[in-house]
């Protein structure tokens, strides 16, 4: 599960309920006017090379990012942990994130599985200071079984949302994934990135890399924030 490569941020860890305790990163750009609170999606890691991208990218527009450990991935399991902890771990890490960065304002979220414990969080109780959320490449439904119950606790999220999302992404049908962000009303947005699958990968014949893609989504979601502040 883990991966090699040049860590990006400041290694630290923080406790968890539980007994827990966690690693995490903090990239933190001088004069930060924006925190993201980065989860991981259920096969990888924080330090994933899309977690590091990510974490690397924003630093530039001068957004921080706290990108953390599941327990599962703690202890290099690949079974993911049962919701209540994982969403207690999002808790944790929303507090710790306030301690680090108490006067920059924060928004979490995250990849996949990820971003869906930090939306199924918050709907059961705020999470302090988080003023949206963005997810990177929602997980509505498992590849193959089309469907919407993954999302019906977005209900209950009052804070906007911010769905980036490939057109080829086979755990989002894109009819499905319109009718959810429609039901959620102004407080919801989606943007659709042309020929990317659910990790933002696209084909050769897009005429685009990786690597231009993910600026395009990086974009996006520096925009939407700023749109917030």
């Amino acid at each position: 599960m883990k991966t090699t490569g040049t860590p990006v941020g400041k290694l630290l860890t923080f406790a968890v309920s539980q007994g827990e305790t966690v690693a995490a990163r903090l990239s933190e750009p001088p004069g930060a006017r924006a925190a993201y609170l980065l989860a991981h999606g259920a096969g990888a890691d924080m330090e994933h090379p899309f977690m590091r991208q990510v974490a690397s990218g924003l630093e530039g527009p001068g957004v921080a990012t706290l990108r953390y450990q599941f327990p599962y991935a703690q202890r290099g399991s690949r079974r993911p942990d049962p919701p209540p902890l994982c969403h207690a771990t999002v808790r944790a890490a929303a507090a710790e994130a306030t301690r680090l960065l108490p006067h920059v304002p924060l928004f979490a979220g995250g990849r996949s599985f990820g971003g869906r414990m930090t939306s199924q969080a918050q709907a059961q109780s705020p999470l302090p200071g988080v003023r949206g959320l963005a997810f990177l490449g929602f997980p509505l439904h498992p590849a193959g079984a089309p469907g919407v119950t993954r999302a019906q606790h977005l209900e209950q999220v009052r804070v906007p949302m911010l769905f980036l999302q490939g057109t080829r992404d086979a755990l989002a049908e894109r009819a499905l994934l319109e009718e959810v962000v429609g039901h959620l009303g102004s407080r919801a947005r989606v943007v659709w990135i042309a020929d990317a699958d659910h990790s933002f990968h696209v084909p050769v014949r897009s005429g685009r890399t990786d690597g231009e893609v993910l600026a395009v989504l990086l974009a996006e979601l520096v925009s939407w924030m700023e749109s917030l502040l």
